[in-house]
C-alpha cells in the first residue's frame, strides 16, 4: 500500500501541473481578446456618451457628400440610411478586426481609412467632373456668343450648347433649357445652375448673362472677352499642372516605399518584420505609419494642386 500511494503521489503532481500549465495557457490566451472587448466596449460607452458630437459630424459629412454627389447628378435621396449603415459597417468592422488582429490600434487605423476612403473618391470624381466642365466651359461660351450675334435669343442659344456641346457641359445646359422650357424665369435657373455647379467659370458666364437682361449691353462681346481669360487662366493652370508633374509622381513613389521596403526587409530580417505584426509596439508603429503616409500623400497633394 505504501507503494502504491508513494507511485500515485507523482502521478498527482504531474497531473496537477499540466493541468494548472493548461489553465495558464488558456488565460493568456483570452488575455488579448479579453483587452479587445474591453477597449471596444469603452470606445462604445464613449461614442453613446459624444452621439451629440457624432451626429454633428454625420451631418456635415452628409452635407458635403450631398452636394458633390448633386454636382455628380447623383441622386441623393437615401444618403443619409447609407451613411448610418455604413458607419455601423465600419464599427462592425473594427470589432471583428480588433478580435482577429488582437489588438484595437491596427483595425482602428484600417476603419479610420476604410470610413474616409469613399469620402475621398467622391470628393475626387466630384472635382475631376467640375475641372473637366472648366475646360469645356471657355469653347461653349464662344460658341454662344457666336449664336447671339447671329440673331439668336439667349434660350435658343443655350439650346444650341444644349445639343451640341460635349458631357458634361451638355448636361447642365438641357437642364437650364429644360427647367425654361416648363415654365421658370431663364433668370432663376442661370441662379440655381450656378449654386449647382460651384464654377468661377460659370459664374462669370452667368453674371454677364444677368447683366445683359437687367441693363441690356453688348452681350456676345461680354461673352468672348470672358472666354478669353478663361482660356488664359486654363493654358496658365495647364503649366502649372505640367512642372509640378513629376513631383506629384514622386508623391505617389513615395507612397509606395514603405509596403515595398517592409516586404523586401521581411527576406533580411524576418523576426523582427513578424514582431511588427504580432507585437503591440509594432502594431502601434505600423498603425501610426499607416496614418502618416496617407496624411503627408495627401498633404502633398493639396500643395502640388495651387489655386491660380
Amino acid at each position: 500500500m505504501a507503494a502504491r500511494s508513494t507511485l500515485r503521489r507523482p502521478l498527482l503532481t504531474a497531473w496537477d501541473s499540466s493541468e494548472s500549465g493548461r489553465e495558464d495557457k488558456m488565460k493568456l490566451d483570452f488575455l488579448p481578446l479579453a483587452s479587445t472587448l474591453l477597449v471596444g466596449s469603452a470606445a462604445g460607452l464613449g461614442a453613446f456618451a459624444g452621439r451629440n458630437f457624432l451626429a454633428q459630424g454625420l451631418d456635415y459629412v452628409e452635407r458635403d457628400v450631398a452636394d458633390k454627389l448633386r454636382a455628380l447628378r447623383i441622386s441623393t435621396r437615401s444618403l443619409h440610411t447609407l451613411l448610418v449603415a455604413w458607419a455601423a459597417t465600419i464599427g462592425g468592422v473594427l470589432i471583428v478586426l480588433g478580435i482577429v488582429l488582437e489588438s484595437l490600434i491596427p483595425a482602428a487605423a484600417i476603419c479610420a481609412l476604410l470610413a474616409c476612403l469613399p469620402w475621398y473618391v467622391v470628393r475626387r470624381l466630384a472635382e475631376g467632373r467640375r475641372r473637366q466642365l472648366d475646360d469645356q466651359l471657355a469653347d461653349a461660351m464662344v460658341s454662344f456668343s457666336n449664336g447671339v450675334r447671329a440673331g439668336l435669343s439667349l434660350p435658343q442659344a443655350m439650346e444650341i450648347l444644349a445639343q451640341q456641346s460635349p458631357r458634361p457641359v451638355r448636361d447642365e445646359f438641357r437642364q437650364i433649357v429644360a427647367e425654361f422650357n416648363l415654365g421658370k424665369p431663364l433668370e432663376q435657373t442661370l441662379i440655381e445652375a450656378k449654386e449647382r455647379l460651384r464654377s468661377e467659370n460659370f459664374s462669370l458666364f452667368a453674371a454677364a448673362v444677368l447683366a445683359s437682361r437687367r441693363s441690356g449691353g453688348k452681350l456676345n462681346e461680354t461673352v468672348e472677352r470672358i472666354a478669353r481669360s478663361v482660356l488664359e487662366m486654363q493654358r496658365l493652370e495647364r503649366k502649372v499642372a505640367s512642372e509640378t508633374a513629376q513631383a506629384r509622381k514622386s508623391a505617389v513613389y513615395m507612397a509606395i516605399a514603405p509596403a515595398l521596403i517592409l516586404v523586401v526587409y521581411y527576406f533580411v530580417d524576418p523576426a523582427n518584420t513578424t514582431a511588427l505584426f504580432t507585437t503591440f509596439f509594432g502594431q502601434a508603429l505600423l498603425s501610426a505609419a499607416l496614418v502618416l503616409n496617407v496624411t503627408a500623400y495627401v498633404w502633398a497633394r493639396f500643395i502640388l494642386t495651387p489655386d491660380i
